[in-house]
């Protein structure tokens, strides 16, 4: 009978060689990382099985307007006309426009935020829409109400009904998201219906150049067209955002996109639910980074806070007493590390309440009580662009004159001087241009060509000096290195 186990003592031993060993000694840890590794990613399998019956996709149709479709002729040479070449070249049989325009359709992605039926979205998806429909993943199509939009933060409010229950999200908290949490996201890119990515959150508190009152998500979860407004989830299966925007340089995703973020969405769909618009917060004032060289002019250590350029007129900065060259340190406590900071703070704020601004003037800091109104549609705590450079003489590069009673007029400003030329110095350096007003030059205020002289007069030659110019009705500061 064969033996199919033998005795450890009677089996043969074989030598390895030491190559061998020390090669499954190298790659062994290895499997090992691998291994773990594999078993430390996030299955995503159950929290989209739960969450993905509240995410819906939205289609919109816009009917085409005949009066802009498009011909060869403006209106009034087609109205001149005879009647048949006026309906060759526009008439509703017209190879140029007329009937045969199709109407818009348009795909978006949504969720469903309550029982009775409220659906948060983009405004984007739904702008201009003559017909709204809601279709959820079990198939159901209902048609939606638009409660009211925002386009400043980018979103709308819809409500759909049904004798069905409709399910919900469960809705997160924004602010405790940290840089890499991960997060994902349902909606329907290019008509793709649920489709699920994932990623990390890459940043929080991102200010766009198209919106300063909104502080977005920035996460590297691929969106692409049709997932605008769907949401963004946290590992807890809440809604934490709500995708809105892409980088890109190819019209796809590119590694980065942005949502908004819920706290903020909830905000303002709790005002369109409620009343059908938003107030948000108003300061009055127009604000600016601070950068390493402005921070040495105005005494600070490091670069930090917002630069207040210009206040405004009747504002409650204004009022409160706040001027152009304070440096808005905090915010109710709150640091305000860069300009940015600043703007979805204020806007969160109440209108009515009273809030502390701690600022930095003449060096020394101190405490602002300011009332915070409403917006106006305009207006804005926003950042002012850097100033271009220009293009003679003087110390510093540059020749003014006295400033033009209708000119002060039309700036509403009490003094100042008016750049005439600017050459290589200075001056060119810092970014002055001809035409500029000069306001302010190292903290002195300048109310005429005198101010102005015994200003530069007293330049130091060792640090650099910050300067205040209106150009094109906006107040900025530069920093000059005499």
């Amino acid at each position: 009978m064969t033996r199919l186990f033998q005795p450890a003592s009677s089996v043969r031993q074989v030598r390895l060689p030491s190559w061998f060993a020390l090669l499954v000694a190298s790659i062994l840890p290895l499997l090992l990382i691998q291994s773990a590794s594999a078993q430390s990613l996030p299955d995503f399998t159950g929290l989209v099985e739960e969450n993905s019956a509240a995410v819906v996709n939205i289609s919109t149709v816009s009917e085409p307007d005949p009066r802009t479709q498009q011909t060869p002729f403006s209106e009034r040479e087609l109205e001149q006309m005879p009647d048949f070449f006026r309906h060759f070249f526009g008439g509703p049989q017209s190879p140029f426009g007329g009937g045969s325009a199709q109407p818009r359709r348009s795909m978006g992605s949504g969720f469903i935020v309550s029982e009775d039926g409220y659906v948060l979205t983009n405004n984007h998806v739904i702008e201009g829409a003559d017909e709204v429909m809601v279709r959820l993943n079990d198939r159901r199509e209902l048609p939606a109400t638009v409660v009211g939009t925002d386009p400043r933060s980018d979103m709308a409010v819809l409500k759909i009904e049904d004798d069905e229950p409709l399910p919900v999200v469960r809705i997160g908290q924004s602010s405790e998201l940290k840089p890499g949490q991960w997060v994902f996201a349902i909606g329907s890119p290019f008509g793709f219906d649920y489709t699920v990515t994932s990623g990390i959150v890459s940043a929080t508190g991102r200010s766009l150049p198209t919106e300063n009152y909104v502080p977005f998500i920035q996460t590297d979860v691929a969106i692409n067209p049709g997932n605008s407004g769907g949401p963004l989830f946290n590992m807890d299966g809440e809604v934490v955002g709500i995708n809105s925007q892409i980088y890109t340089r190819s019209g796809g995703f590119m590694g980065v996109s942005f949502a908004i973020p819920i706290d903020d969405a909830m905000n303002v769909f709790r005002q369109l639910r409620d009343g059908g618009s938003v107030a948000r917060g108003w300061l009055g004032v127009l604000i600016q980074e601070v950068n390493r060289d402005l921070a040495e002019s105005f005494g600070l250590s490091r670069p930090r806070g917002a630069l207040v350029a210009e206040v405004m007129p009747d504002s409650p900065a204004a009022q409160a007493g706040l001027q152009a060259g304070d440096i808005v340190l905090a915010y109710e406590g709150e640091a305000i590390e860069r300009s940015a900071d600043l703007p979805p703070k204020v806007g969160r704020t109440p209108v009515g309440d009273q809030v502390d601004l701690t600022v930095l003037r003449q060096g020394k800091e101190r405490t602002i009580e300011v009332e915070i109104g409403r917006l106006p549609e305009e207006e804005g705590a926003g950042t002012t662009p850097g100033a271009p450079s220009g293009s003679a003489g003087g110390p510093l590069g540059m020749q003014v004159e006295p400033l033009p009673d209708q000119l002060a007029s039309r700036l509403d400003i009490a003094g100042g001087v008016l750049v005439t030329e600017v050459g290589q110095g200075p001056a060119f350096q810092a970014g002055i241009r001809r035409n500029d007003v000069i306001t302010e030059l190292n903290r002195q205020a300048i109310s005429g060509i005198e101010d102005f002289r015994a200003a530069v007069s007293n330049l130091p030659s060792d640090r650099a000096v910050s300067v205040r110019i209106i150009r094109e009705g906006r107040a900025t500061y530069l920093v000059m290195k005499p």
